[in-house]
């Protein structure tokens, strides 16, 4: 077949040379230029031209996989003495390789912004041979031909006549071109003679990454990992992404909206994916199917149907051969929230979720009976429920759920940050409460048919790859029965000393504290104020050191560490904190970690272990420093043995932090300033807050940080303690013996742009908003 293309006086005939297609590049390649290529390759890393602060200018083929480049360029069989033109530069990765190869390069972009992003790399690699232009590259820079290889980027150029005029005699145009079922293919033009051009197709291309290599540009992952990560994807059948995830140090969201913007994919939150959901639509497909491919479909709209999906990688293509719809559209989700659609899916079939219940009251019954009503039959719809409320948990956060039965109503809450949110899209009947209810039980392993008295029970939750321990409490109530589940993440990432929130001289002495031959240190705070997280950060500084050893007796162990021999309690068989103190000093431990001090048994056995040459490290609940003396004191373990033996407290209770995306100078509060600083404000005061965005959720805070205070047991301190002084005597003399007060430690937080202004009065007793007195002893 014998094309004719006219270009302005020339007349160019290009011969289509067969259909010379193969699925891989098959060619044979020379051995000189495939090393010219590999040595260009590793002088210029492909991560340096990804720009993840404006991920948009580098989706698809304008930073193509290094297999993809490395087999063009290969085929361009590019000469030291070459001239090339390159139409179409994109981040500049293919063409900053060129400018290794040939003589000189010549790069044209249409996109300003591309161009500018790229120049500014060619820049910084010093390419003196290489020029760049944004122009429309279809036209070519005849001005500045010819050229002996010109590649064209992108198949939206199809008359190639203009280009191949400005090749020289012998040249070679190597283009991407359009083929069928929009599959790509790299096409080759040969000028064979004057005027003429041999056309052979190459080979498929395929410019798509996987999330794994995604992953990997994204510099998130290593060779190594991503081999090891689809090993165990193959053989759990199981996408990659999921077994990466859990290796990752990133949050969900943050992770799968990176994913979402490098595969230029949507990416929504459930909260605005719910009210968009068409349940009827799950009729028209198998489950089996859906779930093979990871996607729920969400809505249809013009014909055109939008899916959702938790795999970047999954494939959407069978839908259309399957289903009648002109479009498919597919949106990124997490995991957690992909869960929990699929929950709300499953919920509104059967017309029990986002709902208003409309049922009358149930008619008043006696008092007496409210306790003793008949048991409620377990519907399969309260189970995925239940699922669906324990994801939401997880999802947002949250430390525990609340679920209240009152008269006419069901409250459901969590708790996010230390404050209570509704979930307002539930709305249950009483019967549907007591049946969820009876649900929590036969989780929590505790009797569904007593409902007179409290019940205590735990149960255990994996979601997106972290395992929650469930504490459970049932309590009888006027109206019925209240839950609560208390949701302690067993695994996860373990912090670092500096990100505990404490200053520098306190980090300081922290890690000397860990170093001492012996002695006891407590961490004391009220529950959930992120005691254990202060003390897996210093064990975990130890397991790296590696020349202590380190045992742990737990209830339960909430985070694994490679290094420390950890053991958890079995009050079934009688193994508690104090027997595990007995036994750990046979074993020649450096430091010893106690879940809690809860009794006199396991403060004695604490004292001992310390005396016999033990760092012995534990928790105990108390309001600040000092006032956890007088809990030792009410576990009456003699005064002189606490005086030897304790090192230090760390108190610490937790505050919200503002959030890094909205963080903005804020008018502080004259009330909350006329407490702190009765004497006058400081002319140098300044505070934070958050505007509200779509990170913190619209609350200007995400996340919490510790608010600490910290006492050295010093001369003066033991003296007291080992008399027995008044705690607030003790207060007086641990002030002038240099105690770093929870005020010290929020002022400096509030300063600093970490916490809001607002939080000192949740963290701070009233007496102790203004300066305390120091050398008053």
């Amino acid at each position: 077949m014998l094309i004719w293309l006219k270009h302005q006086t020339d007349t160019t005939h290009i011969l289509v040379a067969g259909n010379e297609l193969f699925r891989g590049f098959m060619h044979k390649q020379n051995p000189k230029v495939a090393a010219r290529v590999t040595q260009a390759m590793r002088t210029l890393p492909r991560d340096h031209f990804i720009e993840m602060s404006n991920p948009s200018l580098v989706l698809g083929r304008s930073i193509p996989p290094t297999n993809a480049v490395s087999e063009i360029l290969n085929h361009a069989n590019i000469q030291p003495d070459h001239k090339m033109l390159l139409v179409g530069t994109g981040a500049g990765y293919v063409a900053a390789l060129a400018s290794k190869l040939a003589a000189k390069v010549v790069a044209l972009e249409i996109s300003d912004a591309m161009a500018q992003q790229a120049q500014k790399r060619f820049n910084e690699l010093e390419l003196a041979n290489l020029i760049q232009r944004t122009a429309d590259g279809s036209a070519g820079a005849p001005e500045l031909g010819p050229y002996d290889r010109i590649f064209v980027a992108t198949p939206r150029v199809t008359d190639k006549a203009p280009l191949i005029a400005q090749l020289t005699d012998g040249g070679q145009l190597l283009a991407i071109e359009q083929g069928e079922n929009e599959t790509l293919i790299l096409t080759r033009y040969e000028v064979n003679e004057p005027g003429a051009a041999l056309r052979k197709e190459l080979a498929m291309v395929d410019f798509s990454r996987d999330t794994g290599l995604t992953l990997l540009d994204m510099g998130m992952v290593d060779q190594v990992m991503l081999a090891e990560a689809r090993r165990v994807a193959r053989a759990k059948r199981l996408p990659v992404i999921n077994v990466l995830r859990e290796k990752l140090n990133l949050e969900d969201s943050a992770l799968y909206r990176r994913l979402a913007e490098e595969n230029a994919i949507p990416f929504a939150a459930i909260d605005d994916l719910l009210p968009q959901v068409q349940p009827e639509l799950m009729e028209g497909f198998s489950r089996s199917f859906l779930d093979s491919n990871h996607l729920i479909p969400l809505k249809v709209k013009d014909r055109t149907l939008q899916v959702v999906t938790d795999d970047p990688d999954s494939s959407v293509d069978d839908i259309y051969h399957m289903y009648p719809y002109d479009q498919v559209s597919k949106t990124l989700v997490t995991p957690n929230d992909f869960k929990r659609l699929w929950t709300t899916v499953e919920l509104s079939l059967q017309g029990n979720a986002h709902q208003l219940w409309s049922a009358k009251p149930e008619p008043e019954e006696k008092k007496d009976d409210l306790l003793d009503r008949e048991k409620t039959r377990i519907e399969a719809h309260l189970i995925t429920l239940c699922d669906a409320l324990l994801l939401d948990a997880v999802s947002e956060g949250a430390s525990d759920l609340h679920i209240e039965q009152y008269k006419n109503s069901t409250r459901i809450r969590l708790r996010v940050d230390g404050d209570l949110h509704d979930l307002t899209h539930y709305r249950l009947s009483p019967q549907e409460a007591k049946g969820l209810i009876n649900v929590i039980k036969i989780r929590g392993d505790m009797d569904i048919a007593e409902k007179r008295l409290p019940q205590g029970g735990r149960s255990q939750l994996t979601a997106g790859g972290v395992s929650y321990d469930l504490r459970i409490q049932i309590q009888p109530s006027l109206h019925g029965e209240a839950a609560v589940i208390r949701m302690l993440p067993q695994s996860g990432n373990i912090v670092d000393i500096e990100d505990l929130g404490m200053t520098a001289p306190l980090m300081k002495s922290y890690r000397r504290l860990l170093q001492n031959p012996s002695g006891l240190v407590l961490v004391v705070g009220p529950t959930g104020s992120g005691k254990s997280t202060t003390l897996y950060a210093g064990l975990s500084e130890l397991a790296r050191d590696g020349r202590r050893k380190v045992l742990t007796i737990e209830d339960p162990i909430e985070y694994s560490i490679d290094g420390i021999q950890q053991t958890f309690t079995r009050s079934d068989i009688g193994f508690n904190f104090a027997d595990g103190m007995r036994s750990f000093v046979r074993l020649d431990p450096d430091v010893i970690l106690v879940g809690e001090i809860r009794d006199t048994e396991t403060a004695v056995e604490a004292i001992r272990a310390s005396q016999t040459g033990h760092v012995v490290l534990s928790t105990l609940h108390a309001n600040d420093a000092v006032d956890a003396l007088q809990r030792i004191y009410d576990l009456e373990v003699h005064a002189n043995s606490v005086a030897s033996e304790l090192m230090a407290v760390i108190a610490q209770k937790l505050a919200k932090r503002v959030c890094t995306d909205c963080r903005q100078d804020a008018e502080p509060d004259p009330v909350i300033l006329a407490e702190l600083f009765p004497e006058g404000v400081p002319a140098s005061f300044r505070c934070f807050e958050g505007a509200g965005c779509e990170t913190c959720g619209g609350r200007g805070t995400k996340g919490r940080v510790g608010v600490v205070e910290y006492m050295q047991v010093n001369t003066e301190i033991r003296t007291g303690i080992s008399l027995r002084y008044p705690i607030a005597q003790l207060r007086s003399i641990a002030l002038d013996s240099g105690l770093i007060t929870m005020r010290d430690s929020a002022l400096n937080h509030v300063i600093e742009g970490t916490i809001p202004l607002s939080e000192l009065p949740r963290v701070l007793p009233s007496e102790r908003m203004a300066p305390e007195k120091r050398g008053a002893w």
